[in-house]
């Protein structure tokens, strides 16, 4: 029986013979979790009940050994292969498996007999909509970010004029060795006649042969290398994703390569000479004849069938199960940071300790970032390696603009997001999100930003809405904020009924959104002072900024003084518990507008922080370069779903923000309610109480 908490499915085992599944397929437990769990078998015995099933990796010899030993003990044969969204990297290069398929009928690359895809095509009409959805969603993902089995190149060049001008025809070369080739019925004749076949059917095309990664990495032979250069035909053997240039394509030949398929979902006509999976069905343009194969489903179909059905898939982050719309979202983030990270960056204006840390965040497998304290000495080599020079936009050094300027080298800012970490930066708190800004930064508003620009001109589509009102829900329903600091403790307003009340919170004074977007307010005081004349009936909380009440920033106000201004001091709270408690916030440049805003409150603003000058506040200093009048979820999208970018701090991946939601909500401080509220109340009376008795007992 299954002890306390353990599924039937970690009861029940999966055999393995082959020792060298458990290193090579990292993560293989989890992958085989929906069977059981995998243990070693010697071959030698017949393996106990538990045991429900065998499993071996493909068609090769360790695998035929375990395929008789399940047949003689009278067990399930599962077999174990690569999945059709493998990695960011090569296989051959080490790059462990997000995705495997699992078969407890075939294999997916011998034509016959039956595998579980084609059990499935051939019955495509009962695939789940649910699951036809998903792969539809997965074939836009895959067309728009041009997405693989590998993804270990950079996508072809948008300025490059393959296929712009003659027809590009491409012949797709395999590794000898490869399975699927005898699975598939083919041999190196029958590329041979594809070649032939590729040059008498496309004439006056530009036609290529494309070499298959592995061969390019120096790594495996292929069968196509002699004989294109004997015919005279060029051979593709650019460092660029196969997706990419498929789509430049107007047809593509393979024998049975997924090549093929993954050009079908780039919406190119593919010409089979082999029988992959994906033949048969009246999807291509078949050489060989599969009779058998009677059903014609539609592609969303295939994709079902193979990415959604057959494979199984791990979390990238380490969450418990894995999805294939899940890992092609993931292997999106990473080819975006591959690009826009690409080549030499230079940092500028970071303490030692996030060096680390920023080399995640502006990862790229075709760049490079270093870090340098001197100006002239970053701005060339910058210059010479034609890069770029990126600073903690706070800690710019005088001067640096003109400088990047003068000397032709971009320059851009980097901060802190809006949804960072449980904990301050300066107590050393790793961030789970940067915004990254090319114009100026979202803090300075004497001069334009990436985020303002986008605020300003961004076409929000009703889906980036839907999410970003969806996540405002969840900050809200969830009290995040920006550092998710401060004791959920509770609060008393000691407000009249009926009086207006008032939430101001400090700032740190040194600041740069303070010394940019409100020098005219005379910081933390004569916010106070100016809250305080504009309502002098209302109730006013004051609460200083969580940096100033740890000692580590500047802006404290002494006690006495601040309580000449404002009826009630508030200290050690989280912000989150004060919203609930008051009206409106009145604030210099704070976030806390921003997290206030999420939630409904009316917002005044005495400087000019990035959400005023859109409508959404009452604003006491004009930004005349912001026209436009935004609704909240736009500006939510904008700021939360389209600025920044976030990285799992325990990874250092790149993730989106409802992982990090979901970080700081296991994380963040939640507040006590209910019997668990009224137990820390009756807790504390009775630990003053006995500080009182033994006060009294010392005296």
């Amino acid at each position: 029986m299954p002890e306390a908490g353990e599924s039937a499915a970690t009861c029940r085992h999966v055999g393995v013979l082959s020792i060298g599944m458990f290193w090579r397929v990292r993560g293989l437990a989890r992958f085989l979790v929906a069977v059981g769990r995998p243990v070693w078998l010697s071959g030698l015995k017949r393996p106990g009940p538990e045991v429900v099933a065998v499993a071996g990796w493909g068609r090769k010899k360790p695998a035929r050994r375990a395929i008789r030993a399940a047949a003689r003990w009278g067990l399930p044969f599962v077999t174990v292969e690569d999945g059709f969204l493998r990695s960011a990297g090569l296989g051959v290069e080490g790059t462990p498996p997000l995705s495997v398929v699992l078969d407890d009928r075939g294999v997916h690359y011998e034509a016959e007999p039956a595998s579980a895809i084609e059990a499935d095509l051939q019955a495509w009409q009962a695939i789940p909509e649910g699951d036809r959805q998903a792969a539809a969603e997965l074939m836009a993902l895959m067309r728009r970010h041009f997405i693989g089995k590998y993804n270990d190149a950079p996508d072809l060049d948008p300025a490059d004029d393959t296929g712009r001008g003659r027809p590009l025809v491409l012949v797709v070369d395999q590794t000898r060795g490869d399975a699927s080739i005898a699975g598939g019925r083919v041999d190196a004749a029958r590329f041979l006649a594809m070649l032939d076949a590729a040059i008498a059917e496309n004439p006056g095309a530009d036609l290529r042969v494309k070499i298959h990664p592995d061969v390019l990495a120096g790594k495996r032979e292929g069968f196509l290398l002699d004989a294109a250069k004997a015919r005279g035909i060029p051979l593709e053997s650019r460092a660029v994703s196969w997706p990419s240039l498929a789509a430049r394509a107007a047809r593509v030949y393979v024998a049975t390569s997924l090549a093929g398929l993954e050009a079908l979902i780039q919406g190119v006509p593919v010409t089979c000479f082999g029988l992959p999976f994906y033949a048969g069905w009246g999807l291509t343009d078949d050489r060989q004849p599969a009779p058998w194969r009677v059903a014609r489903p539609d592609l969303d179909a295939v994709v079902a069938a193979a990415y959604i059905r057959a494979c199984r898939y791990l979390d990238p982050l380490g969450g418990p199960v894995g999805t294939a719309l899940g890992v092609a979202r993931h292997i999106a983030r990473i080819k975006r940071n591959d690009a826009e990270f690409s080549g030499h960056t230079v940092v500028m204006g970071l303490r030692p300790w996030k060096h680390a840390r920023m080399r995640r965040f502006l990862a790229s497998r075709w760049g490079r970032v270093s870090f340098a304290t001197d100006v002239g000495r970053a701005i060339e080599t910058a210059k010479r390696d034609g890069g770029r020079l990126a600073v903690w936009a706070a800690r710019a050094p005088e001067g640096l603009v003109e400088a990047c300027r003068h000397a032709g080298v971009p320059l851009w800012r980097i901060e802190d997001g809006f949804l960072r970490s449980v904990g301050l930066g300066s107590d050393h708190v790793a961030a789970a999100s940067l915004v990254v800004d090319r114009q100026g930064i979202y803090f300075d508003p004497t001069g334009p930003s990436d985020l303002e620009t986008l605020l300003e001109t961004a076409n929000f589509d009703e889906g980036v809405l839907a999410d970003a009102a969806r996540l405002r829900r969840a900050i809200v329903d969830r009290g995040l904020t920006k550092y998710n600091v401060g004791r959920a403790q509770d609060v008393v307003i000691g407000a009249q009924p009926g009086q207006r009340r008032i939430l101001v919170p400090g700032q740190v004074e040194d600041d740069a959104s303070v010394r940019l977007g409100a020098p005219w307010v005379g910081g933390n005081l004569g916010l106070l002072e100016a809250v305080r004349a504009a309502a002098p009936e209302a109730f006013i909380v004051y609460k200083p900024h969580p940096d100033v009440e740890a000692g580590n920033r500047e802006g404290a106000i002494p006690r006495d003084v601040a309580l000449g201004l404002a009826d009630q001091v508030v200290v050690d709270t989280s912000v989150v518990r004060l919203f609930d408690l008051v009206d409106e916030v009145h604030t210099m440049t704070s976030l806390v507008g921003f997290e206030a805003l999420a939630r409904g409150l009316a917002v005044t603003t005495y400087g000019s922080p990035f959400y005023a000058g859109w409508g959404l506040t009452d604003d006491r200093h004009e930004t005349p370069r912001r026209t436009r009048r935004l609704t909240l979820d736009q500006l939510v999208a904008g700021a939360l779903l389209l600025y920044p970018r976030y990285c799992d701090p325990e990874t250092g991946l790149p993730c989106d923000v409802w992982h990090v939601v979901e970080l700081l909500s296991a994380r963040a401080p939640q507040p006590a309610r209910g019997l668990r509220q009224r137990g820390l109340r009756g807790l504390r009376l009775a630990g003053a109480m006995l500080r009182s008795a033994l006060a009294g007992l010392r005296s």
